[in-house]
């Protein structure tokens, strides 16, 4: 199972033109991917810098026919012409999809400070390793506050789906409708621009004990022990970003790290201001 996360800033690349096929195409490059998370996606946004205001979450589902396409509108409002105008993430599954939810994450008041509502979805894919919970989310870039916070829906909303793995099973004689039983499990995929580092508290946060819940960790630091993250934002764009960071990261439950078997970061792609990580399990 291949998987690649990559923040494409709404598809936006550093020679400043908006090419969602672009980004297909260099995701492919990379691997021959089963999942694809992504995180920046637009529809109707026409004042994004180079923006057309194209609809990127069809683009991009249109651009992988035999995937199925899992939106997910952190920002949902309304254009001056009355358009729905949206922002955030997608995953797109080679694999079967049995189930999604999705999250908006808290955004408590930071006062002085720019913020956009956050969001995550989680989808639960039928995959070759069995039934597996991929998340993707995006969480916020410029308070601390909303981060810590955003962290701590996360961690319980991930203890949450355990414990329902734990008693799995239809109650009350309801089993139809939207009441049927999809299987839950503790196996479980986190991606996304975590806006952290890897040496921030919250970085350790995310990955540690939960309760009875499965613990996530990084699995860049599970393939490549003792090594540094290699950057992930600000790799070619030194203007914008003097200093490159390490903030894309894939996270995953200990009993899929027992099949991991490849983590790289694609340092090539100028497709985007961030560059896409991928994941090989076996």
């Amino acid at each position: 199972m291949k998987l690649i996360t990559w923040n494409v800033q709404w598809c936006r690349g550093l020679d400043g033109r908006v090419d969602p096929l672009r980004i297909v195409r260099e995701a492919r490059r990379i691997a021959d991917f089963d999942i694809l998370c992504l995180q920046e996606v637009a529809a109707n946004f026409p004042e994004l810098p180079g923006s057309a205001g194209e609809n990127q979450f069809a683009v991009l589902a249109e651009a992988l026919p035999g995937f199925e396409a899992v939106p997910g509108a952190a920002v949902d409002v309304r254009g001056a012409d009355g358009s729905r105008r949206a922002f955030g993430n997608m995953i797109l599954s080679r694999y079967p999809v049995l189930a999604v939810r999705r999250m908006q994450l808290p955004s408590p008041p930071d006062a002085g400070r720019p913020s956009m509502p956050r969001m995550l979805i989680e989808a639960r894919i039928d995959t070759p390793l069995g039934a597996v919970r991929v998340m993707t989310t995006h969480l916020e870039y410029y308070s601390a506050h909303q981060r810590s916070a955003q962290v701590e829906a996360i961690r319980a909303w991930h203890a949450e789906a355990c414990a329902w793995a734990e008693v799995d099973a239809p109650a009350g004689g309801k089993d139809q409708g939207p009441f049927r039983h999809v299987p839950q499990t503790r196996t479980a995929i986190l991606t996304a621009d975590f806006n952290f580092g890897p040496d921030d508290p919250l970085y350790e946060r995310l990955q540690a004990d939960n309760g009875t819940a499965s613990r996530l960790r990084d699995a860049w630091a599970h393939a490549h022990p003792g090594e540094p993250h290699p950057h992930t934002l600000g790799v070619h764009d030194r203007e914008r970003w003097p200093q490159p960071l390490s903030c894309d990261f894939i996270f995953a439950t200990e009993d899929l790290l027992q099949r991991l078997r490849k983590v790289y970061v694609d340092l090539r792609t100028t497709a985007s201001d961030h560059q896409p990580v991928l994941a090989v399990f076996e």
